[in-house]
């Protein structure tokens, strides 16, 4: 029989540009969230590397099979008898890089993988500038796993922001989403909780996601505040932006209890949409 009850753990980190270095950090934390009685640890985005520099983060990455941090992490999951969450590394394909999530489970064997759907092309008010299509390939196929605790919907940053997604993994089975994240201190300021609670809240669902956070060697500057939120929008647990462990008690029969209460997903209909011209256009397009 499938347990509701378990403890999961945000790995915060602060990732640089040195692989190795950033594989012994995050191995570290996932010890520390197993010693504290996590039986999940999430890692955030970019667990591997943060690099704008193109022509650097080529150089540095590899194909998955070489990764190290995939490696490492692997072994910690055997090692502590947990189940890991990465979310997300850079592997390279091609001429382009996945941004690659991968779920391991208990026994150190990757179960899981999924590949960012949106990528973040957008320029900001403050000069800074994004073009993630320029060197990320985005993935097409949406992703919702096991675990001994139910179904986890796998999503990393970006993506939080296209409702439909979530929804779509709900339906389909997930109990709880995970949006790990390399959020900017910009945008994460404005939207970083409004759209956690947000999908938990629309979904019925809980939202586990770790973050990068702090002012990192390449110059960028993350926003931080790993989440974990119940399927009601409660925050359960919440970091800052130093890199740590936080936990939370996580009890999956609450999904079924809220979705009972407001059942969004079981009302949900399907619509047409009409576009009705104002007079004003009409007279335009006649005169």
């Amino acid at each position: 029989m499938t347990s509701t009850r378990f403890t999961a753990a945000c790995v915060q980190m602060r990732s640089g540009r040195d692989v190795l270095k950033n594989r012994d950090d995050a191995v570290a934390l996932v010890r520390e969230a197993a010693s504290q009685g996590a039986h999940f640890a999430q890692t955030p985005e970019m667990t591997s590397l943060v690099c704008r520099d193109r022509a650097e983060l080529f150089d540095k990455v590899g194909p998955e099979a070489q990764d190290p941090v995939l490696a490492a992490l692997r072994e910690v999951a055997r090692e502590r008898g947990i189940v890991v969450q990465i979310g997300s590394i850079a592997v390279k394909e091609g001429d382009k890089v996945a941004n690659r999530a991968f779920l391991i489970d208990r026994d150190g064997e990757v179960i899981a993988s999924y590949d960012k759907i949106h990528l973040y092309d957008v320029d900001l008010p403050n000069g800074e500038s994004w073009r993630e299509s320029a060197t990320y390939t985005g993935g097409s196929w949406a992703v919702a796993a096991e675990t001994p605790w139910g179904y986890l919907g796998m999503t990393i940053c970006y993506d939080v922001r296209f409702a439909a997604l979530y929804k779509a993994l709900a339906e389909n089975g997930a109990s709880f989403l995970s949006a790990p994240a390399a959020f900017t201190k910009q945008t994460g300021e404005a939207h970083w909780h409004v759209l956690h609670r947000a999908r938990a809240i629309e979904t019925g669902s809980f939202m586990i996601s770790a973050a990068q956070g702090g002012l990192h060697e390449d110059g960028r500057e993350t926003y931080g505040h790993s989440v974990i939120i119940d399927p009601w929008g409660r925050v359960l647990a919440e970091g800052g932006t130093e890199p740590g462990v936080f936990l939370a008690e996580i009890d999956t029969a609450l999904v079924a209890e809220v979705r009972g209460r407001i059942p969004t997903l079981k009302n949900a209909r399907p619509f047409k949409i009409e576009i009705v011209p104002t007079i004003e256009t009409d007279r335009a397009a006649s005169a």
